[in-house]
């Protein structure tokens, strides 16, 4: 390990040089996507300290083993902190929000054992953010270190993609999600735009650095419960009110049931008061919408949540109420963060969904599953759970996408991916409506998914 040291102290010169090279100007730059400013991080492995002042740390704390290194990053970076020491030997009385490995696991000796001490330095929601070198680009920097056109260095480790997740498994930790950046190293107008920006989405297995998102592994003591809050939006469903509070189970420490009028032809409202009366045993809480649309519906009604864990459920109750303490195990349990119901799995009652809906909600799960970069088998069912602390932090950081979504599943499932949280799908068995007509327009609604999806793309993986 000394002459690793060695090597990196000689070589800490040269990086003030190397580190204005385009590639690192494209890496920071993705860092800075992945991972929201204002975060407690530490990078171990740090060099120069630029890819942790890259990501704006509120607190920013770079370890590397090279003493001229961390000097060096004293220097340009005098606002974070610095530390010489090596990664197995690290320690911290405090945990961090984000770790960052930047390409650290191509020069260690043993990676297992690095992730496995990173534990030690997370809490419950931390993220391991890194990146490594895609194989089959050994030949091309091989070649351009020889021609002096990369920075020299030792014998490297080529891991795969599925080297890592295993290693990461074996470490504790959990992959969230992974995804592939910058095919074209080199700063040449037009080209490594059009490269980086366009074509490697499209061509991930051409492009060069692999990055993976991913959490500890959850170990939640059987008997912690939550509280949890049910949002039935609702828009001429007056038949489905009474049975809604009827089926809805009662869950964890309790259960706060909350109706949101939407401006209805029927007489929901009146349902909706009468029904509350009737059972004041029941936690429900009634509500006049006052935006339009599902999606601001959810965000009215979430706002004025009290639960520790919420849920979207239709009014039509096809997805059925009995089924959501499966949902409630599968957030209590840190299965997930963030559940979604799933439709397309298990057989449907006939008329549940349309044919040419079914083709529809087949061609989003695909291109969502790419867009986000976690497997999204349906968008569009209407139940879906999350913590009430990580919609907040969805809330915050609404501005990036914007209030776009009448539907409001979109912009819960970009939030959530954009914040790295673990989305998992919950099959369900999807039941024929009992009561009106569906509030869906299937071809305007469909244009409007259109756009939405491009909208995500250019946001999520078209990105500079």
């Amino acid at each position: 390990m000394t002459s690793r040291r060695d090597f990196y102290e000689q070589r800490a010169p040269q990086r003030v040089r190397e580190a204005d090279r385009h590639y690192h100007t494209l890496l920071n730059r993705h860092f800075a996507f992945l991972i929201p400013p204002g975060q407690r991080v530490l990078e171990l492995g740090c060099g120069l300290g630029d890819t942790l002042a890259a990501v704006k740390p509120a607190r920013g704390v770079g370890v590397d083993f090279s003493p001229a290194m961390v000097e060096l990053a004293k220097t340009r970076h005098p606002q974070l902190e610095f530390r010489v020491a090596e990664a197995l030997d690290f320690t911290s009385a405090e945990p961090f929000d984000y770790i960052i490995l930047s390409e650290l696991v191509n020069d260690l000796p043993d990676v297992q054992a690095v992730l496995e001490r990173v534990r030690a330095l997370a809490h419950p929601k931390t993220r391991l953010v890194l990146n490594f070198f895609n194989q089959l680009w050994k030949p091309v920097l091989s070649l351009a270190e020889s021609c002096g056109w990369k920075a020299p260095t030792l014998q490297q480790n080529w891991l795969s993609a599925g080297d890592m997740r295993n290693l990461l498994h074996l470490a504790g930790w959990e992959v969230v999600k992974q995804d592939t950046r910058i095919t074209w190293p080199l700063a040449t107008p037009l080209v490594d735009r059009a490269c980086n920006r366009w074509l490697g989405p499209l061509f991930p297995n051409l492009s060069l650095a692999v990055f993976i998102v991913a959490r500890p592994r959850p170990a939640v003591p059987p008997d912690r419960h939550y509280t949890c809050s049910v949002v039935i939006p609702a828009r001429n469903e007056a038949g489905n009110i009474e049975a809604a509070v009827l089926r809805t189970p009662e869950l964890g420490k309790g259960t706060e049931i909350i109706f949101i009028e939407g401006h209805s032809k029927d007489n929901t409202w009146e349902e909706i008061q009468r029904v509350a009366a009737k059972y004041p045993q029941r936690n429900i809480k009634i509500l006049k919408q006052q935006s339009k649309g599902k999606g601001g519906a959810c965000r009215e009604a979430f706002a004025a949540a009290t639960g520790d864990i919420l849920m979207i459920l239709d009014a039509d109750l096809t997805m059925p109420p009995e089924e959501l303490p499966k949902f409630y195990e599968v957030a209590r349990s840190g299965a997930a963060d963030f559940v979604n119901g799933v439709r397309l799995v298990y057989p449907m009652e006939q008329e549940a969904m349309r044919f040419l809906n079914m083709i529809g909600n087949h061609f989003f799960s695909h291109a969502f599953s790419w867009i986000l970069g976690q497997r999204i088998k349906d968008t569009l069912c209407g139940t879906k759970v999350l913590f009430r602390q990580d919609y907040e932090l969805i809330a915050a950081n609404r501005g990036y996408f914007g209030e776009f979504d009448p539907f409001g599943d979109f912009d819960l499932l970009f939030g959530a991916a954009k914040l790295n949280l673990r989305i998992l799908d919950l099959p369900i068995r999807y039941k024929a409506r009992t009561y009106g007509d569906t509030n869906i327009e299937r071809w305007k609604h469909g244009l409007l998914l259109l756009r939405m999806t491009a909208f995500a793309a250019r946001r999520m993986k078209f990105i500079r």
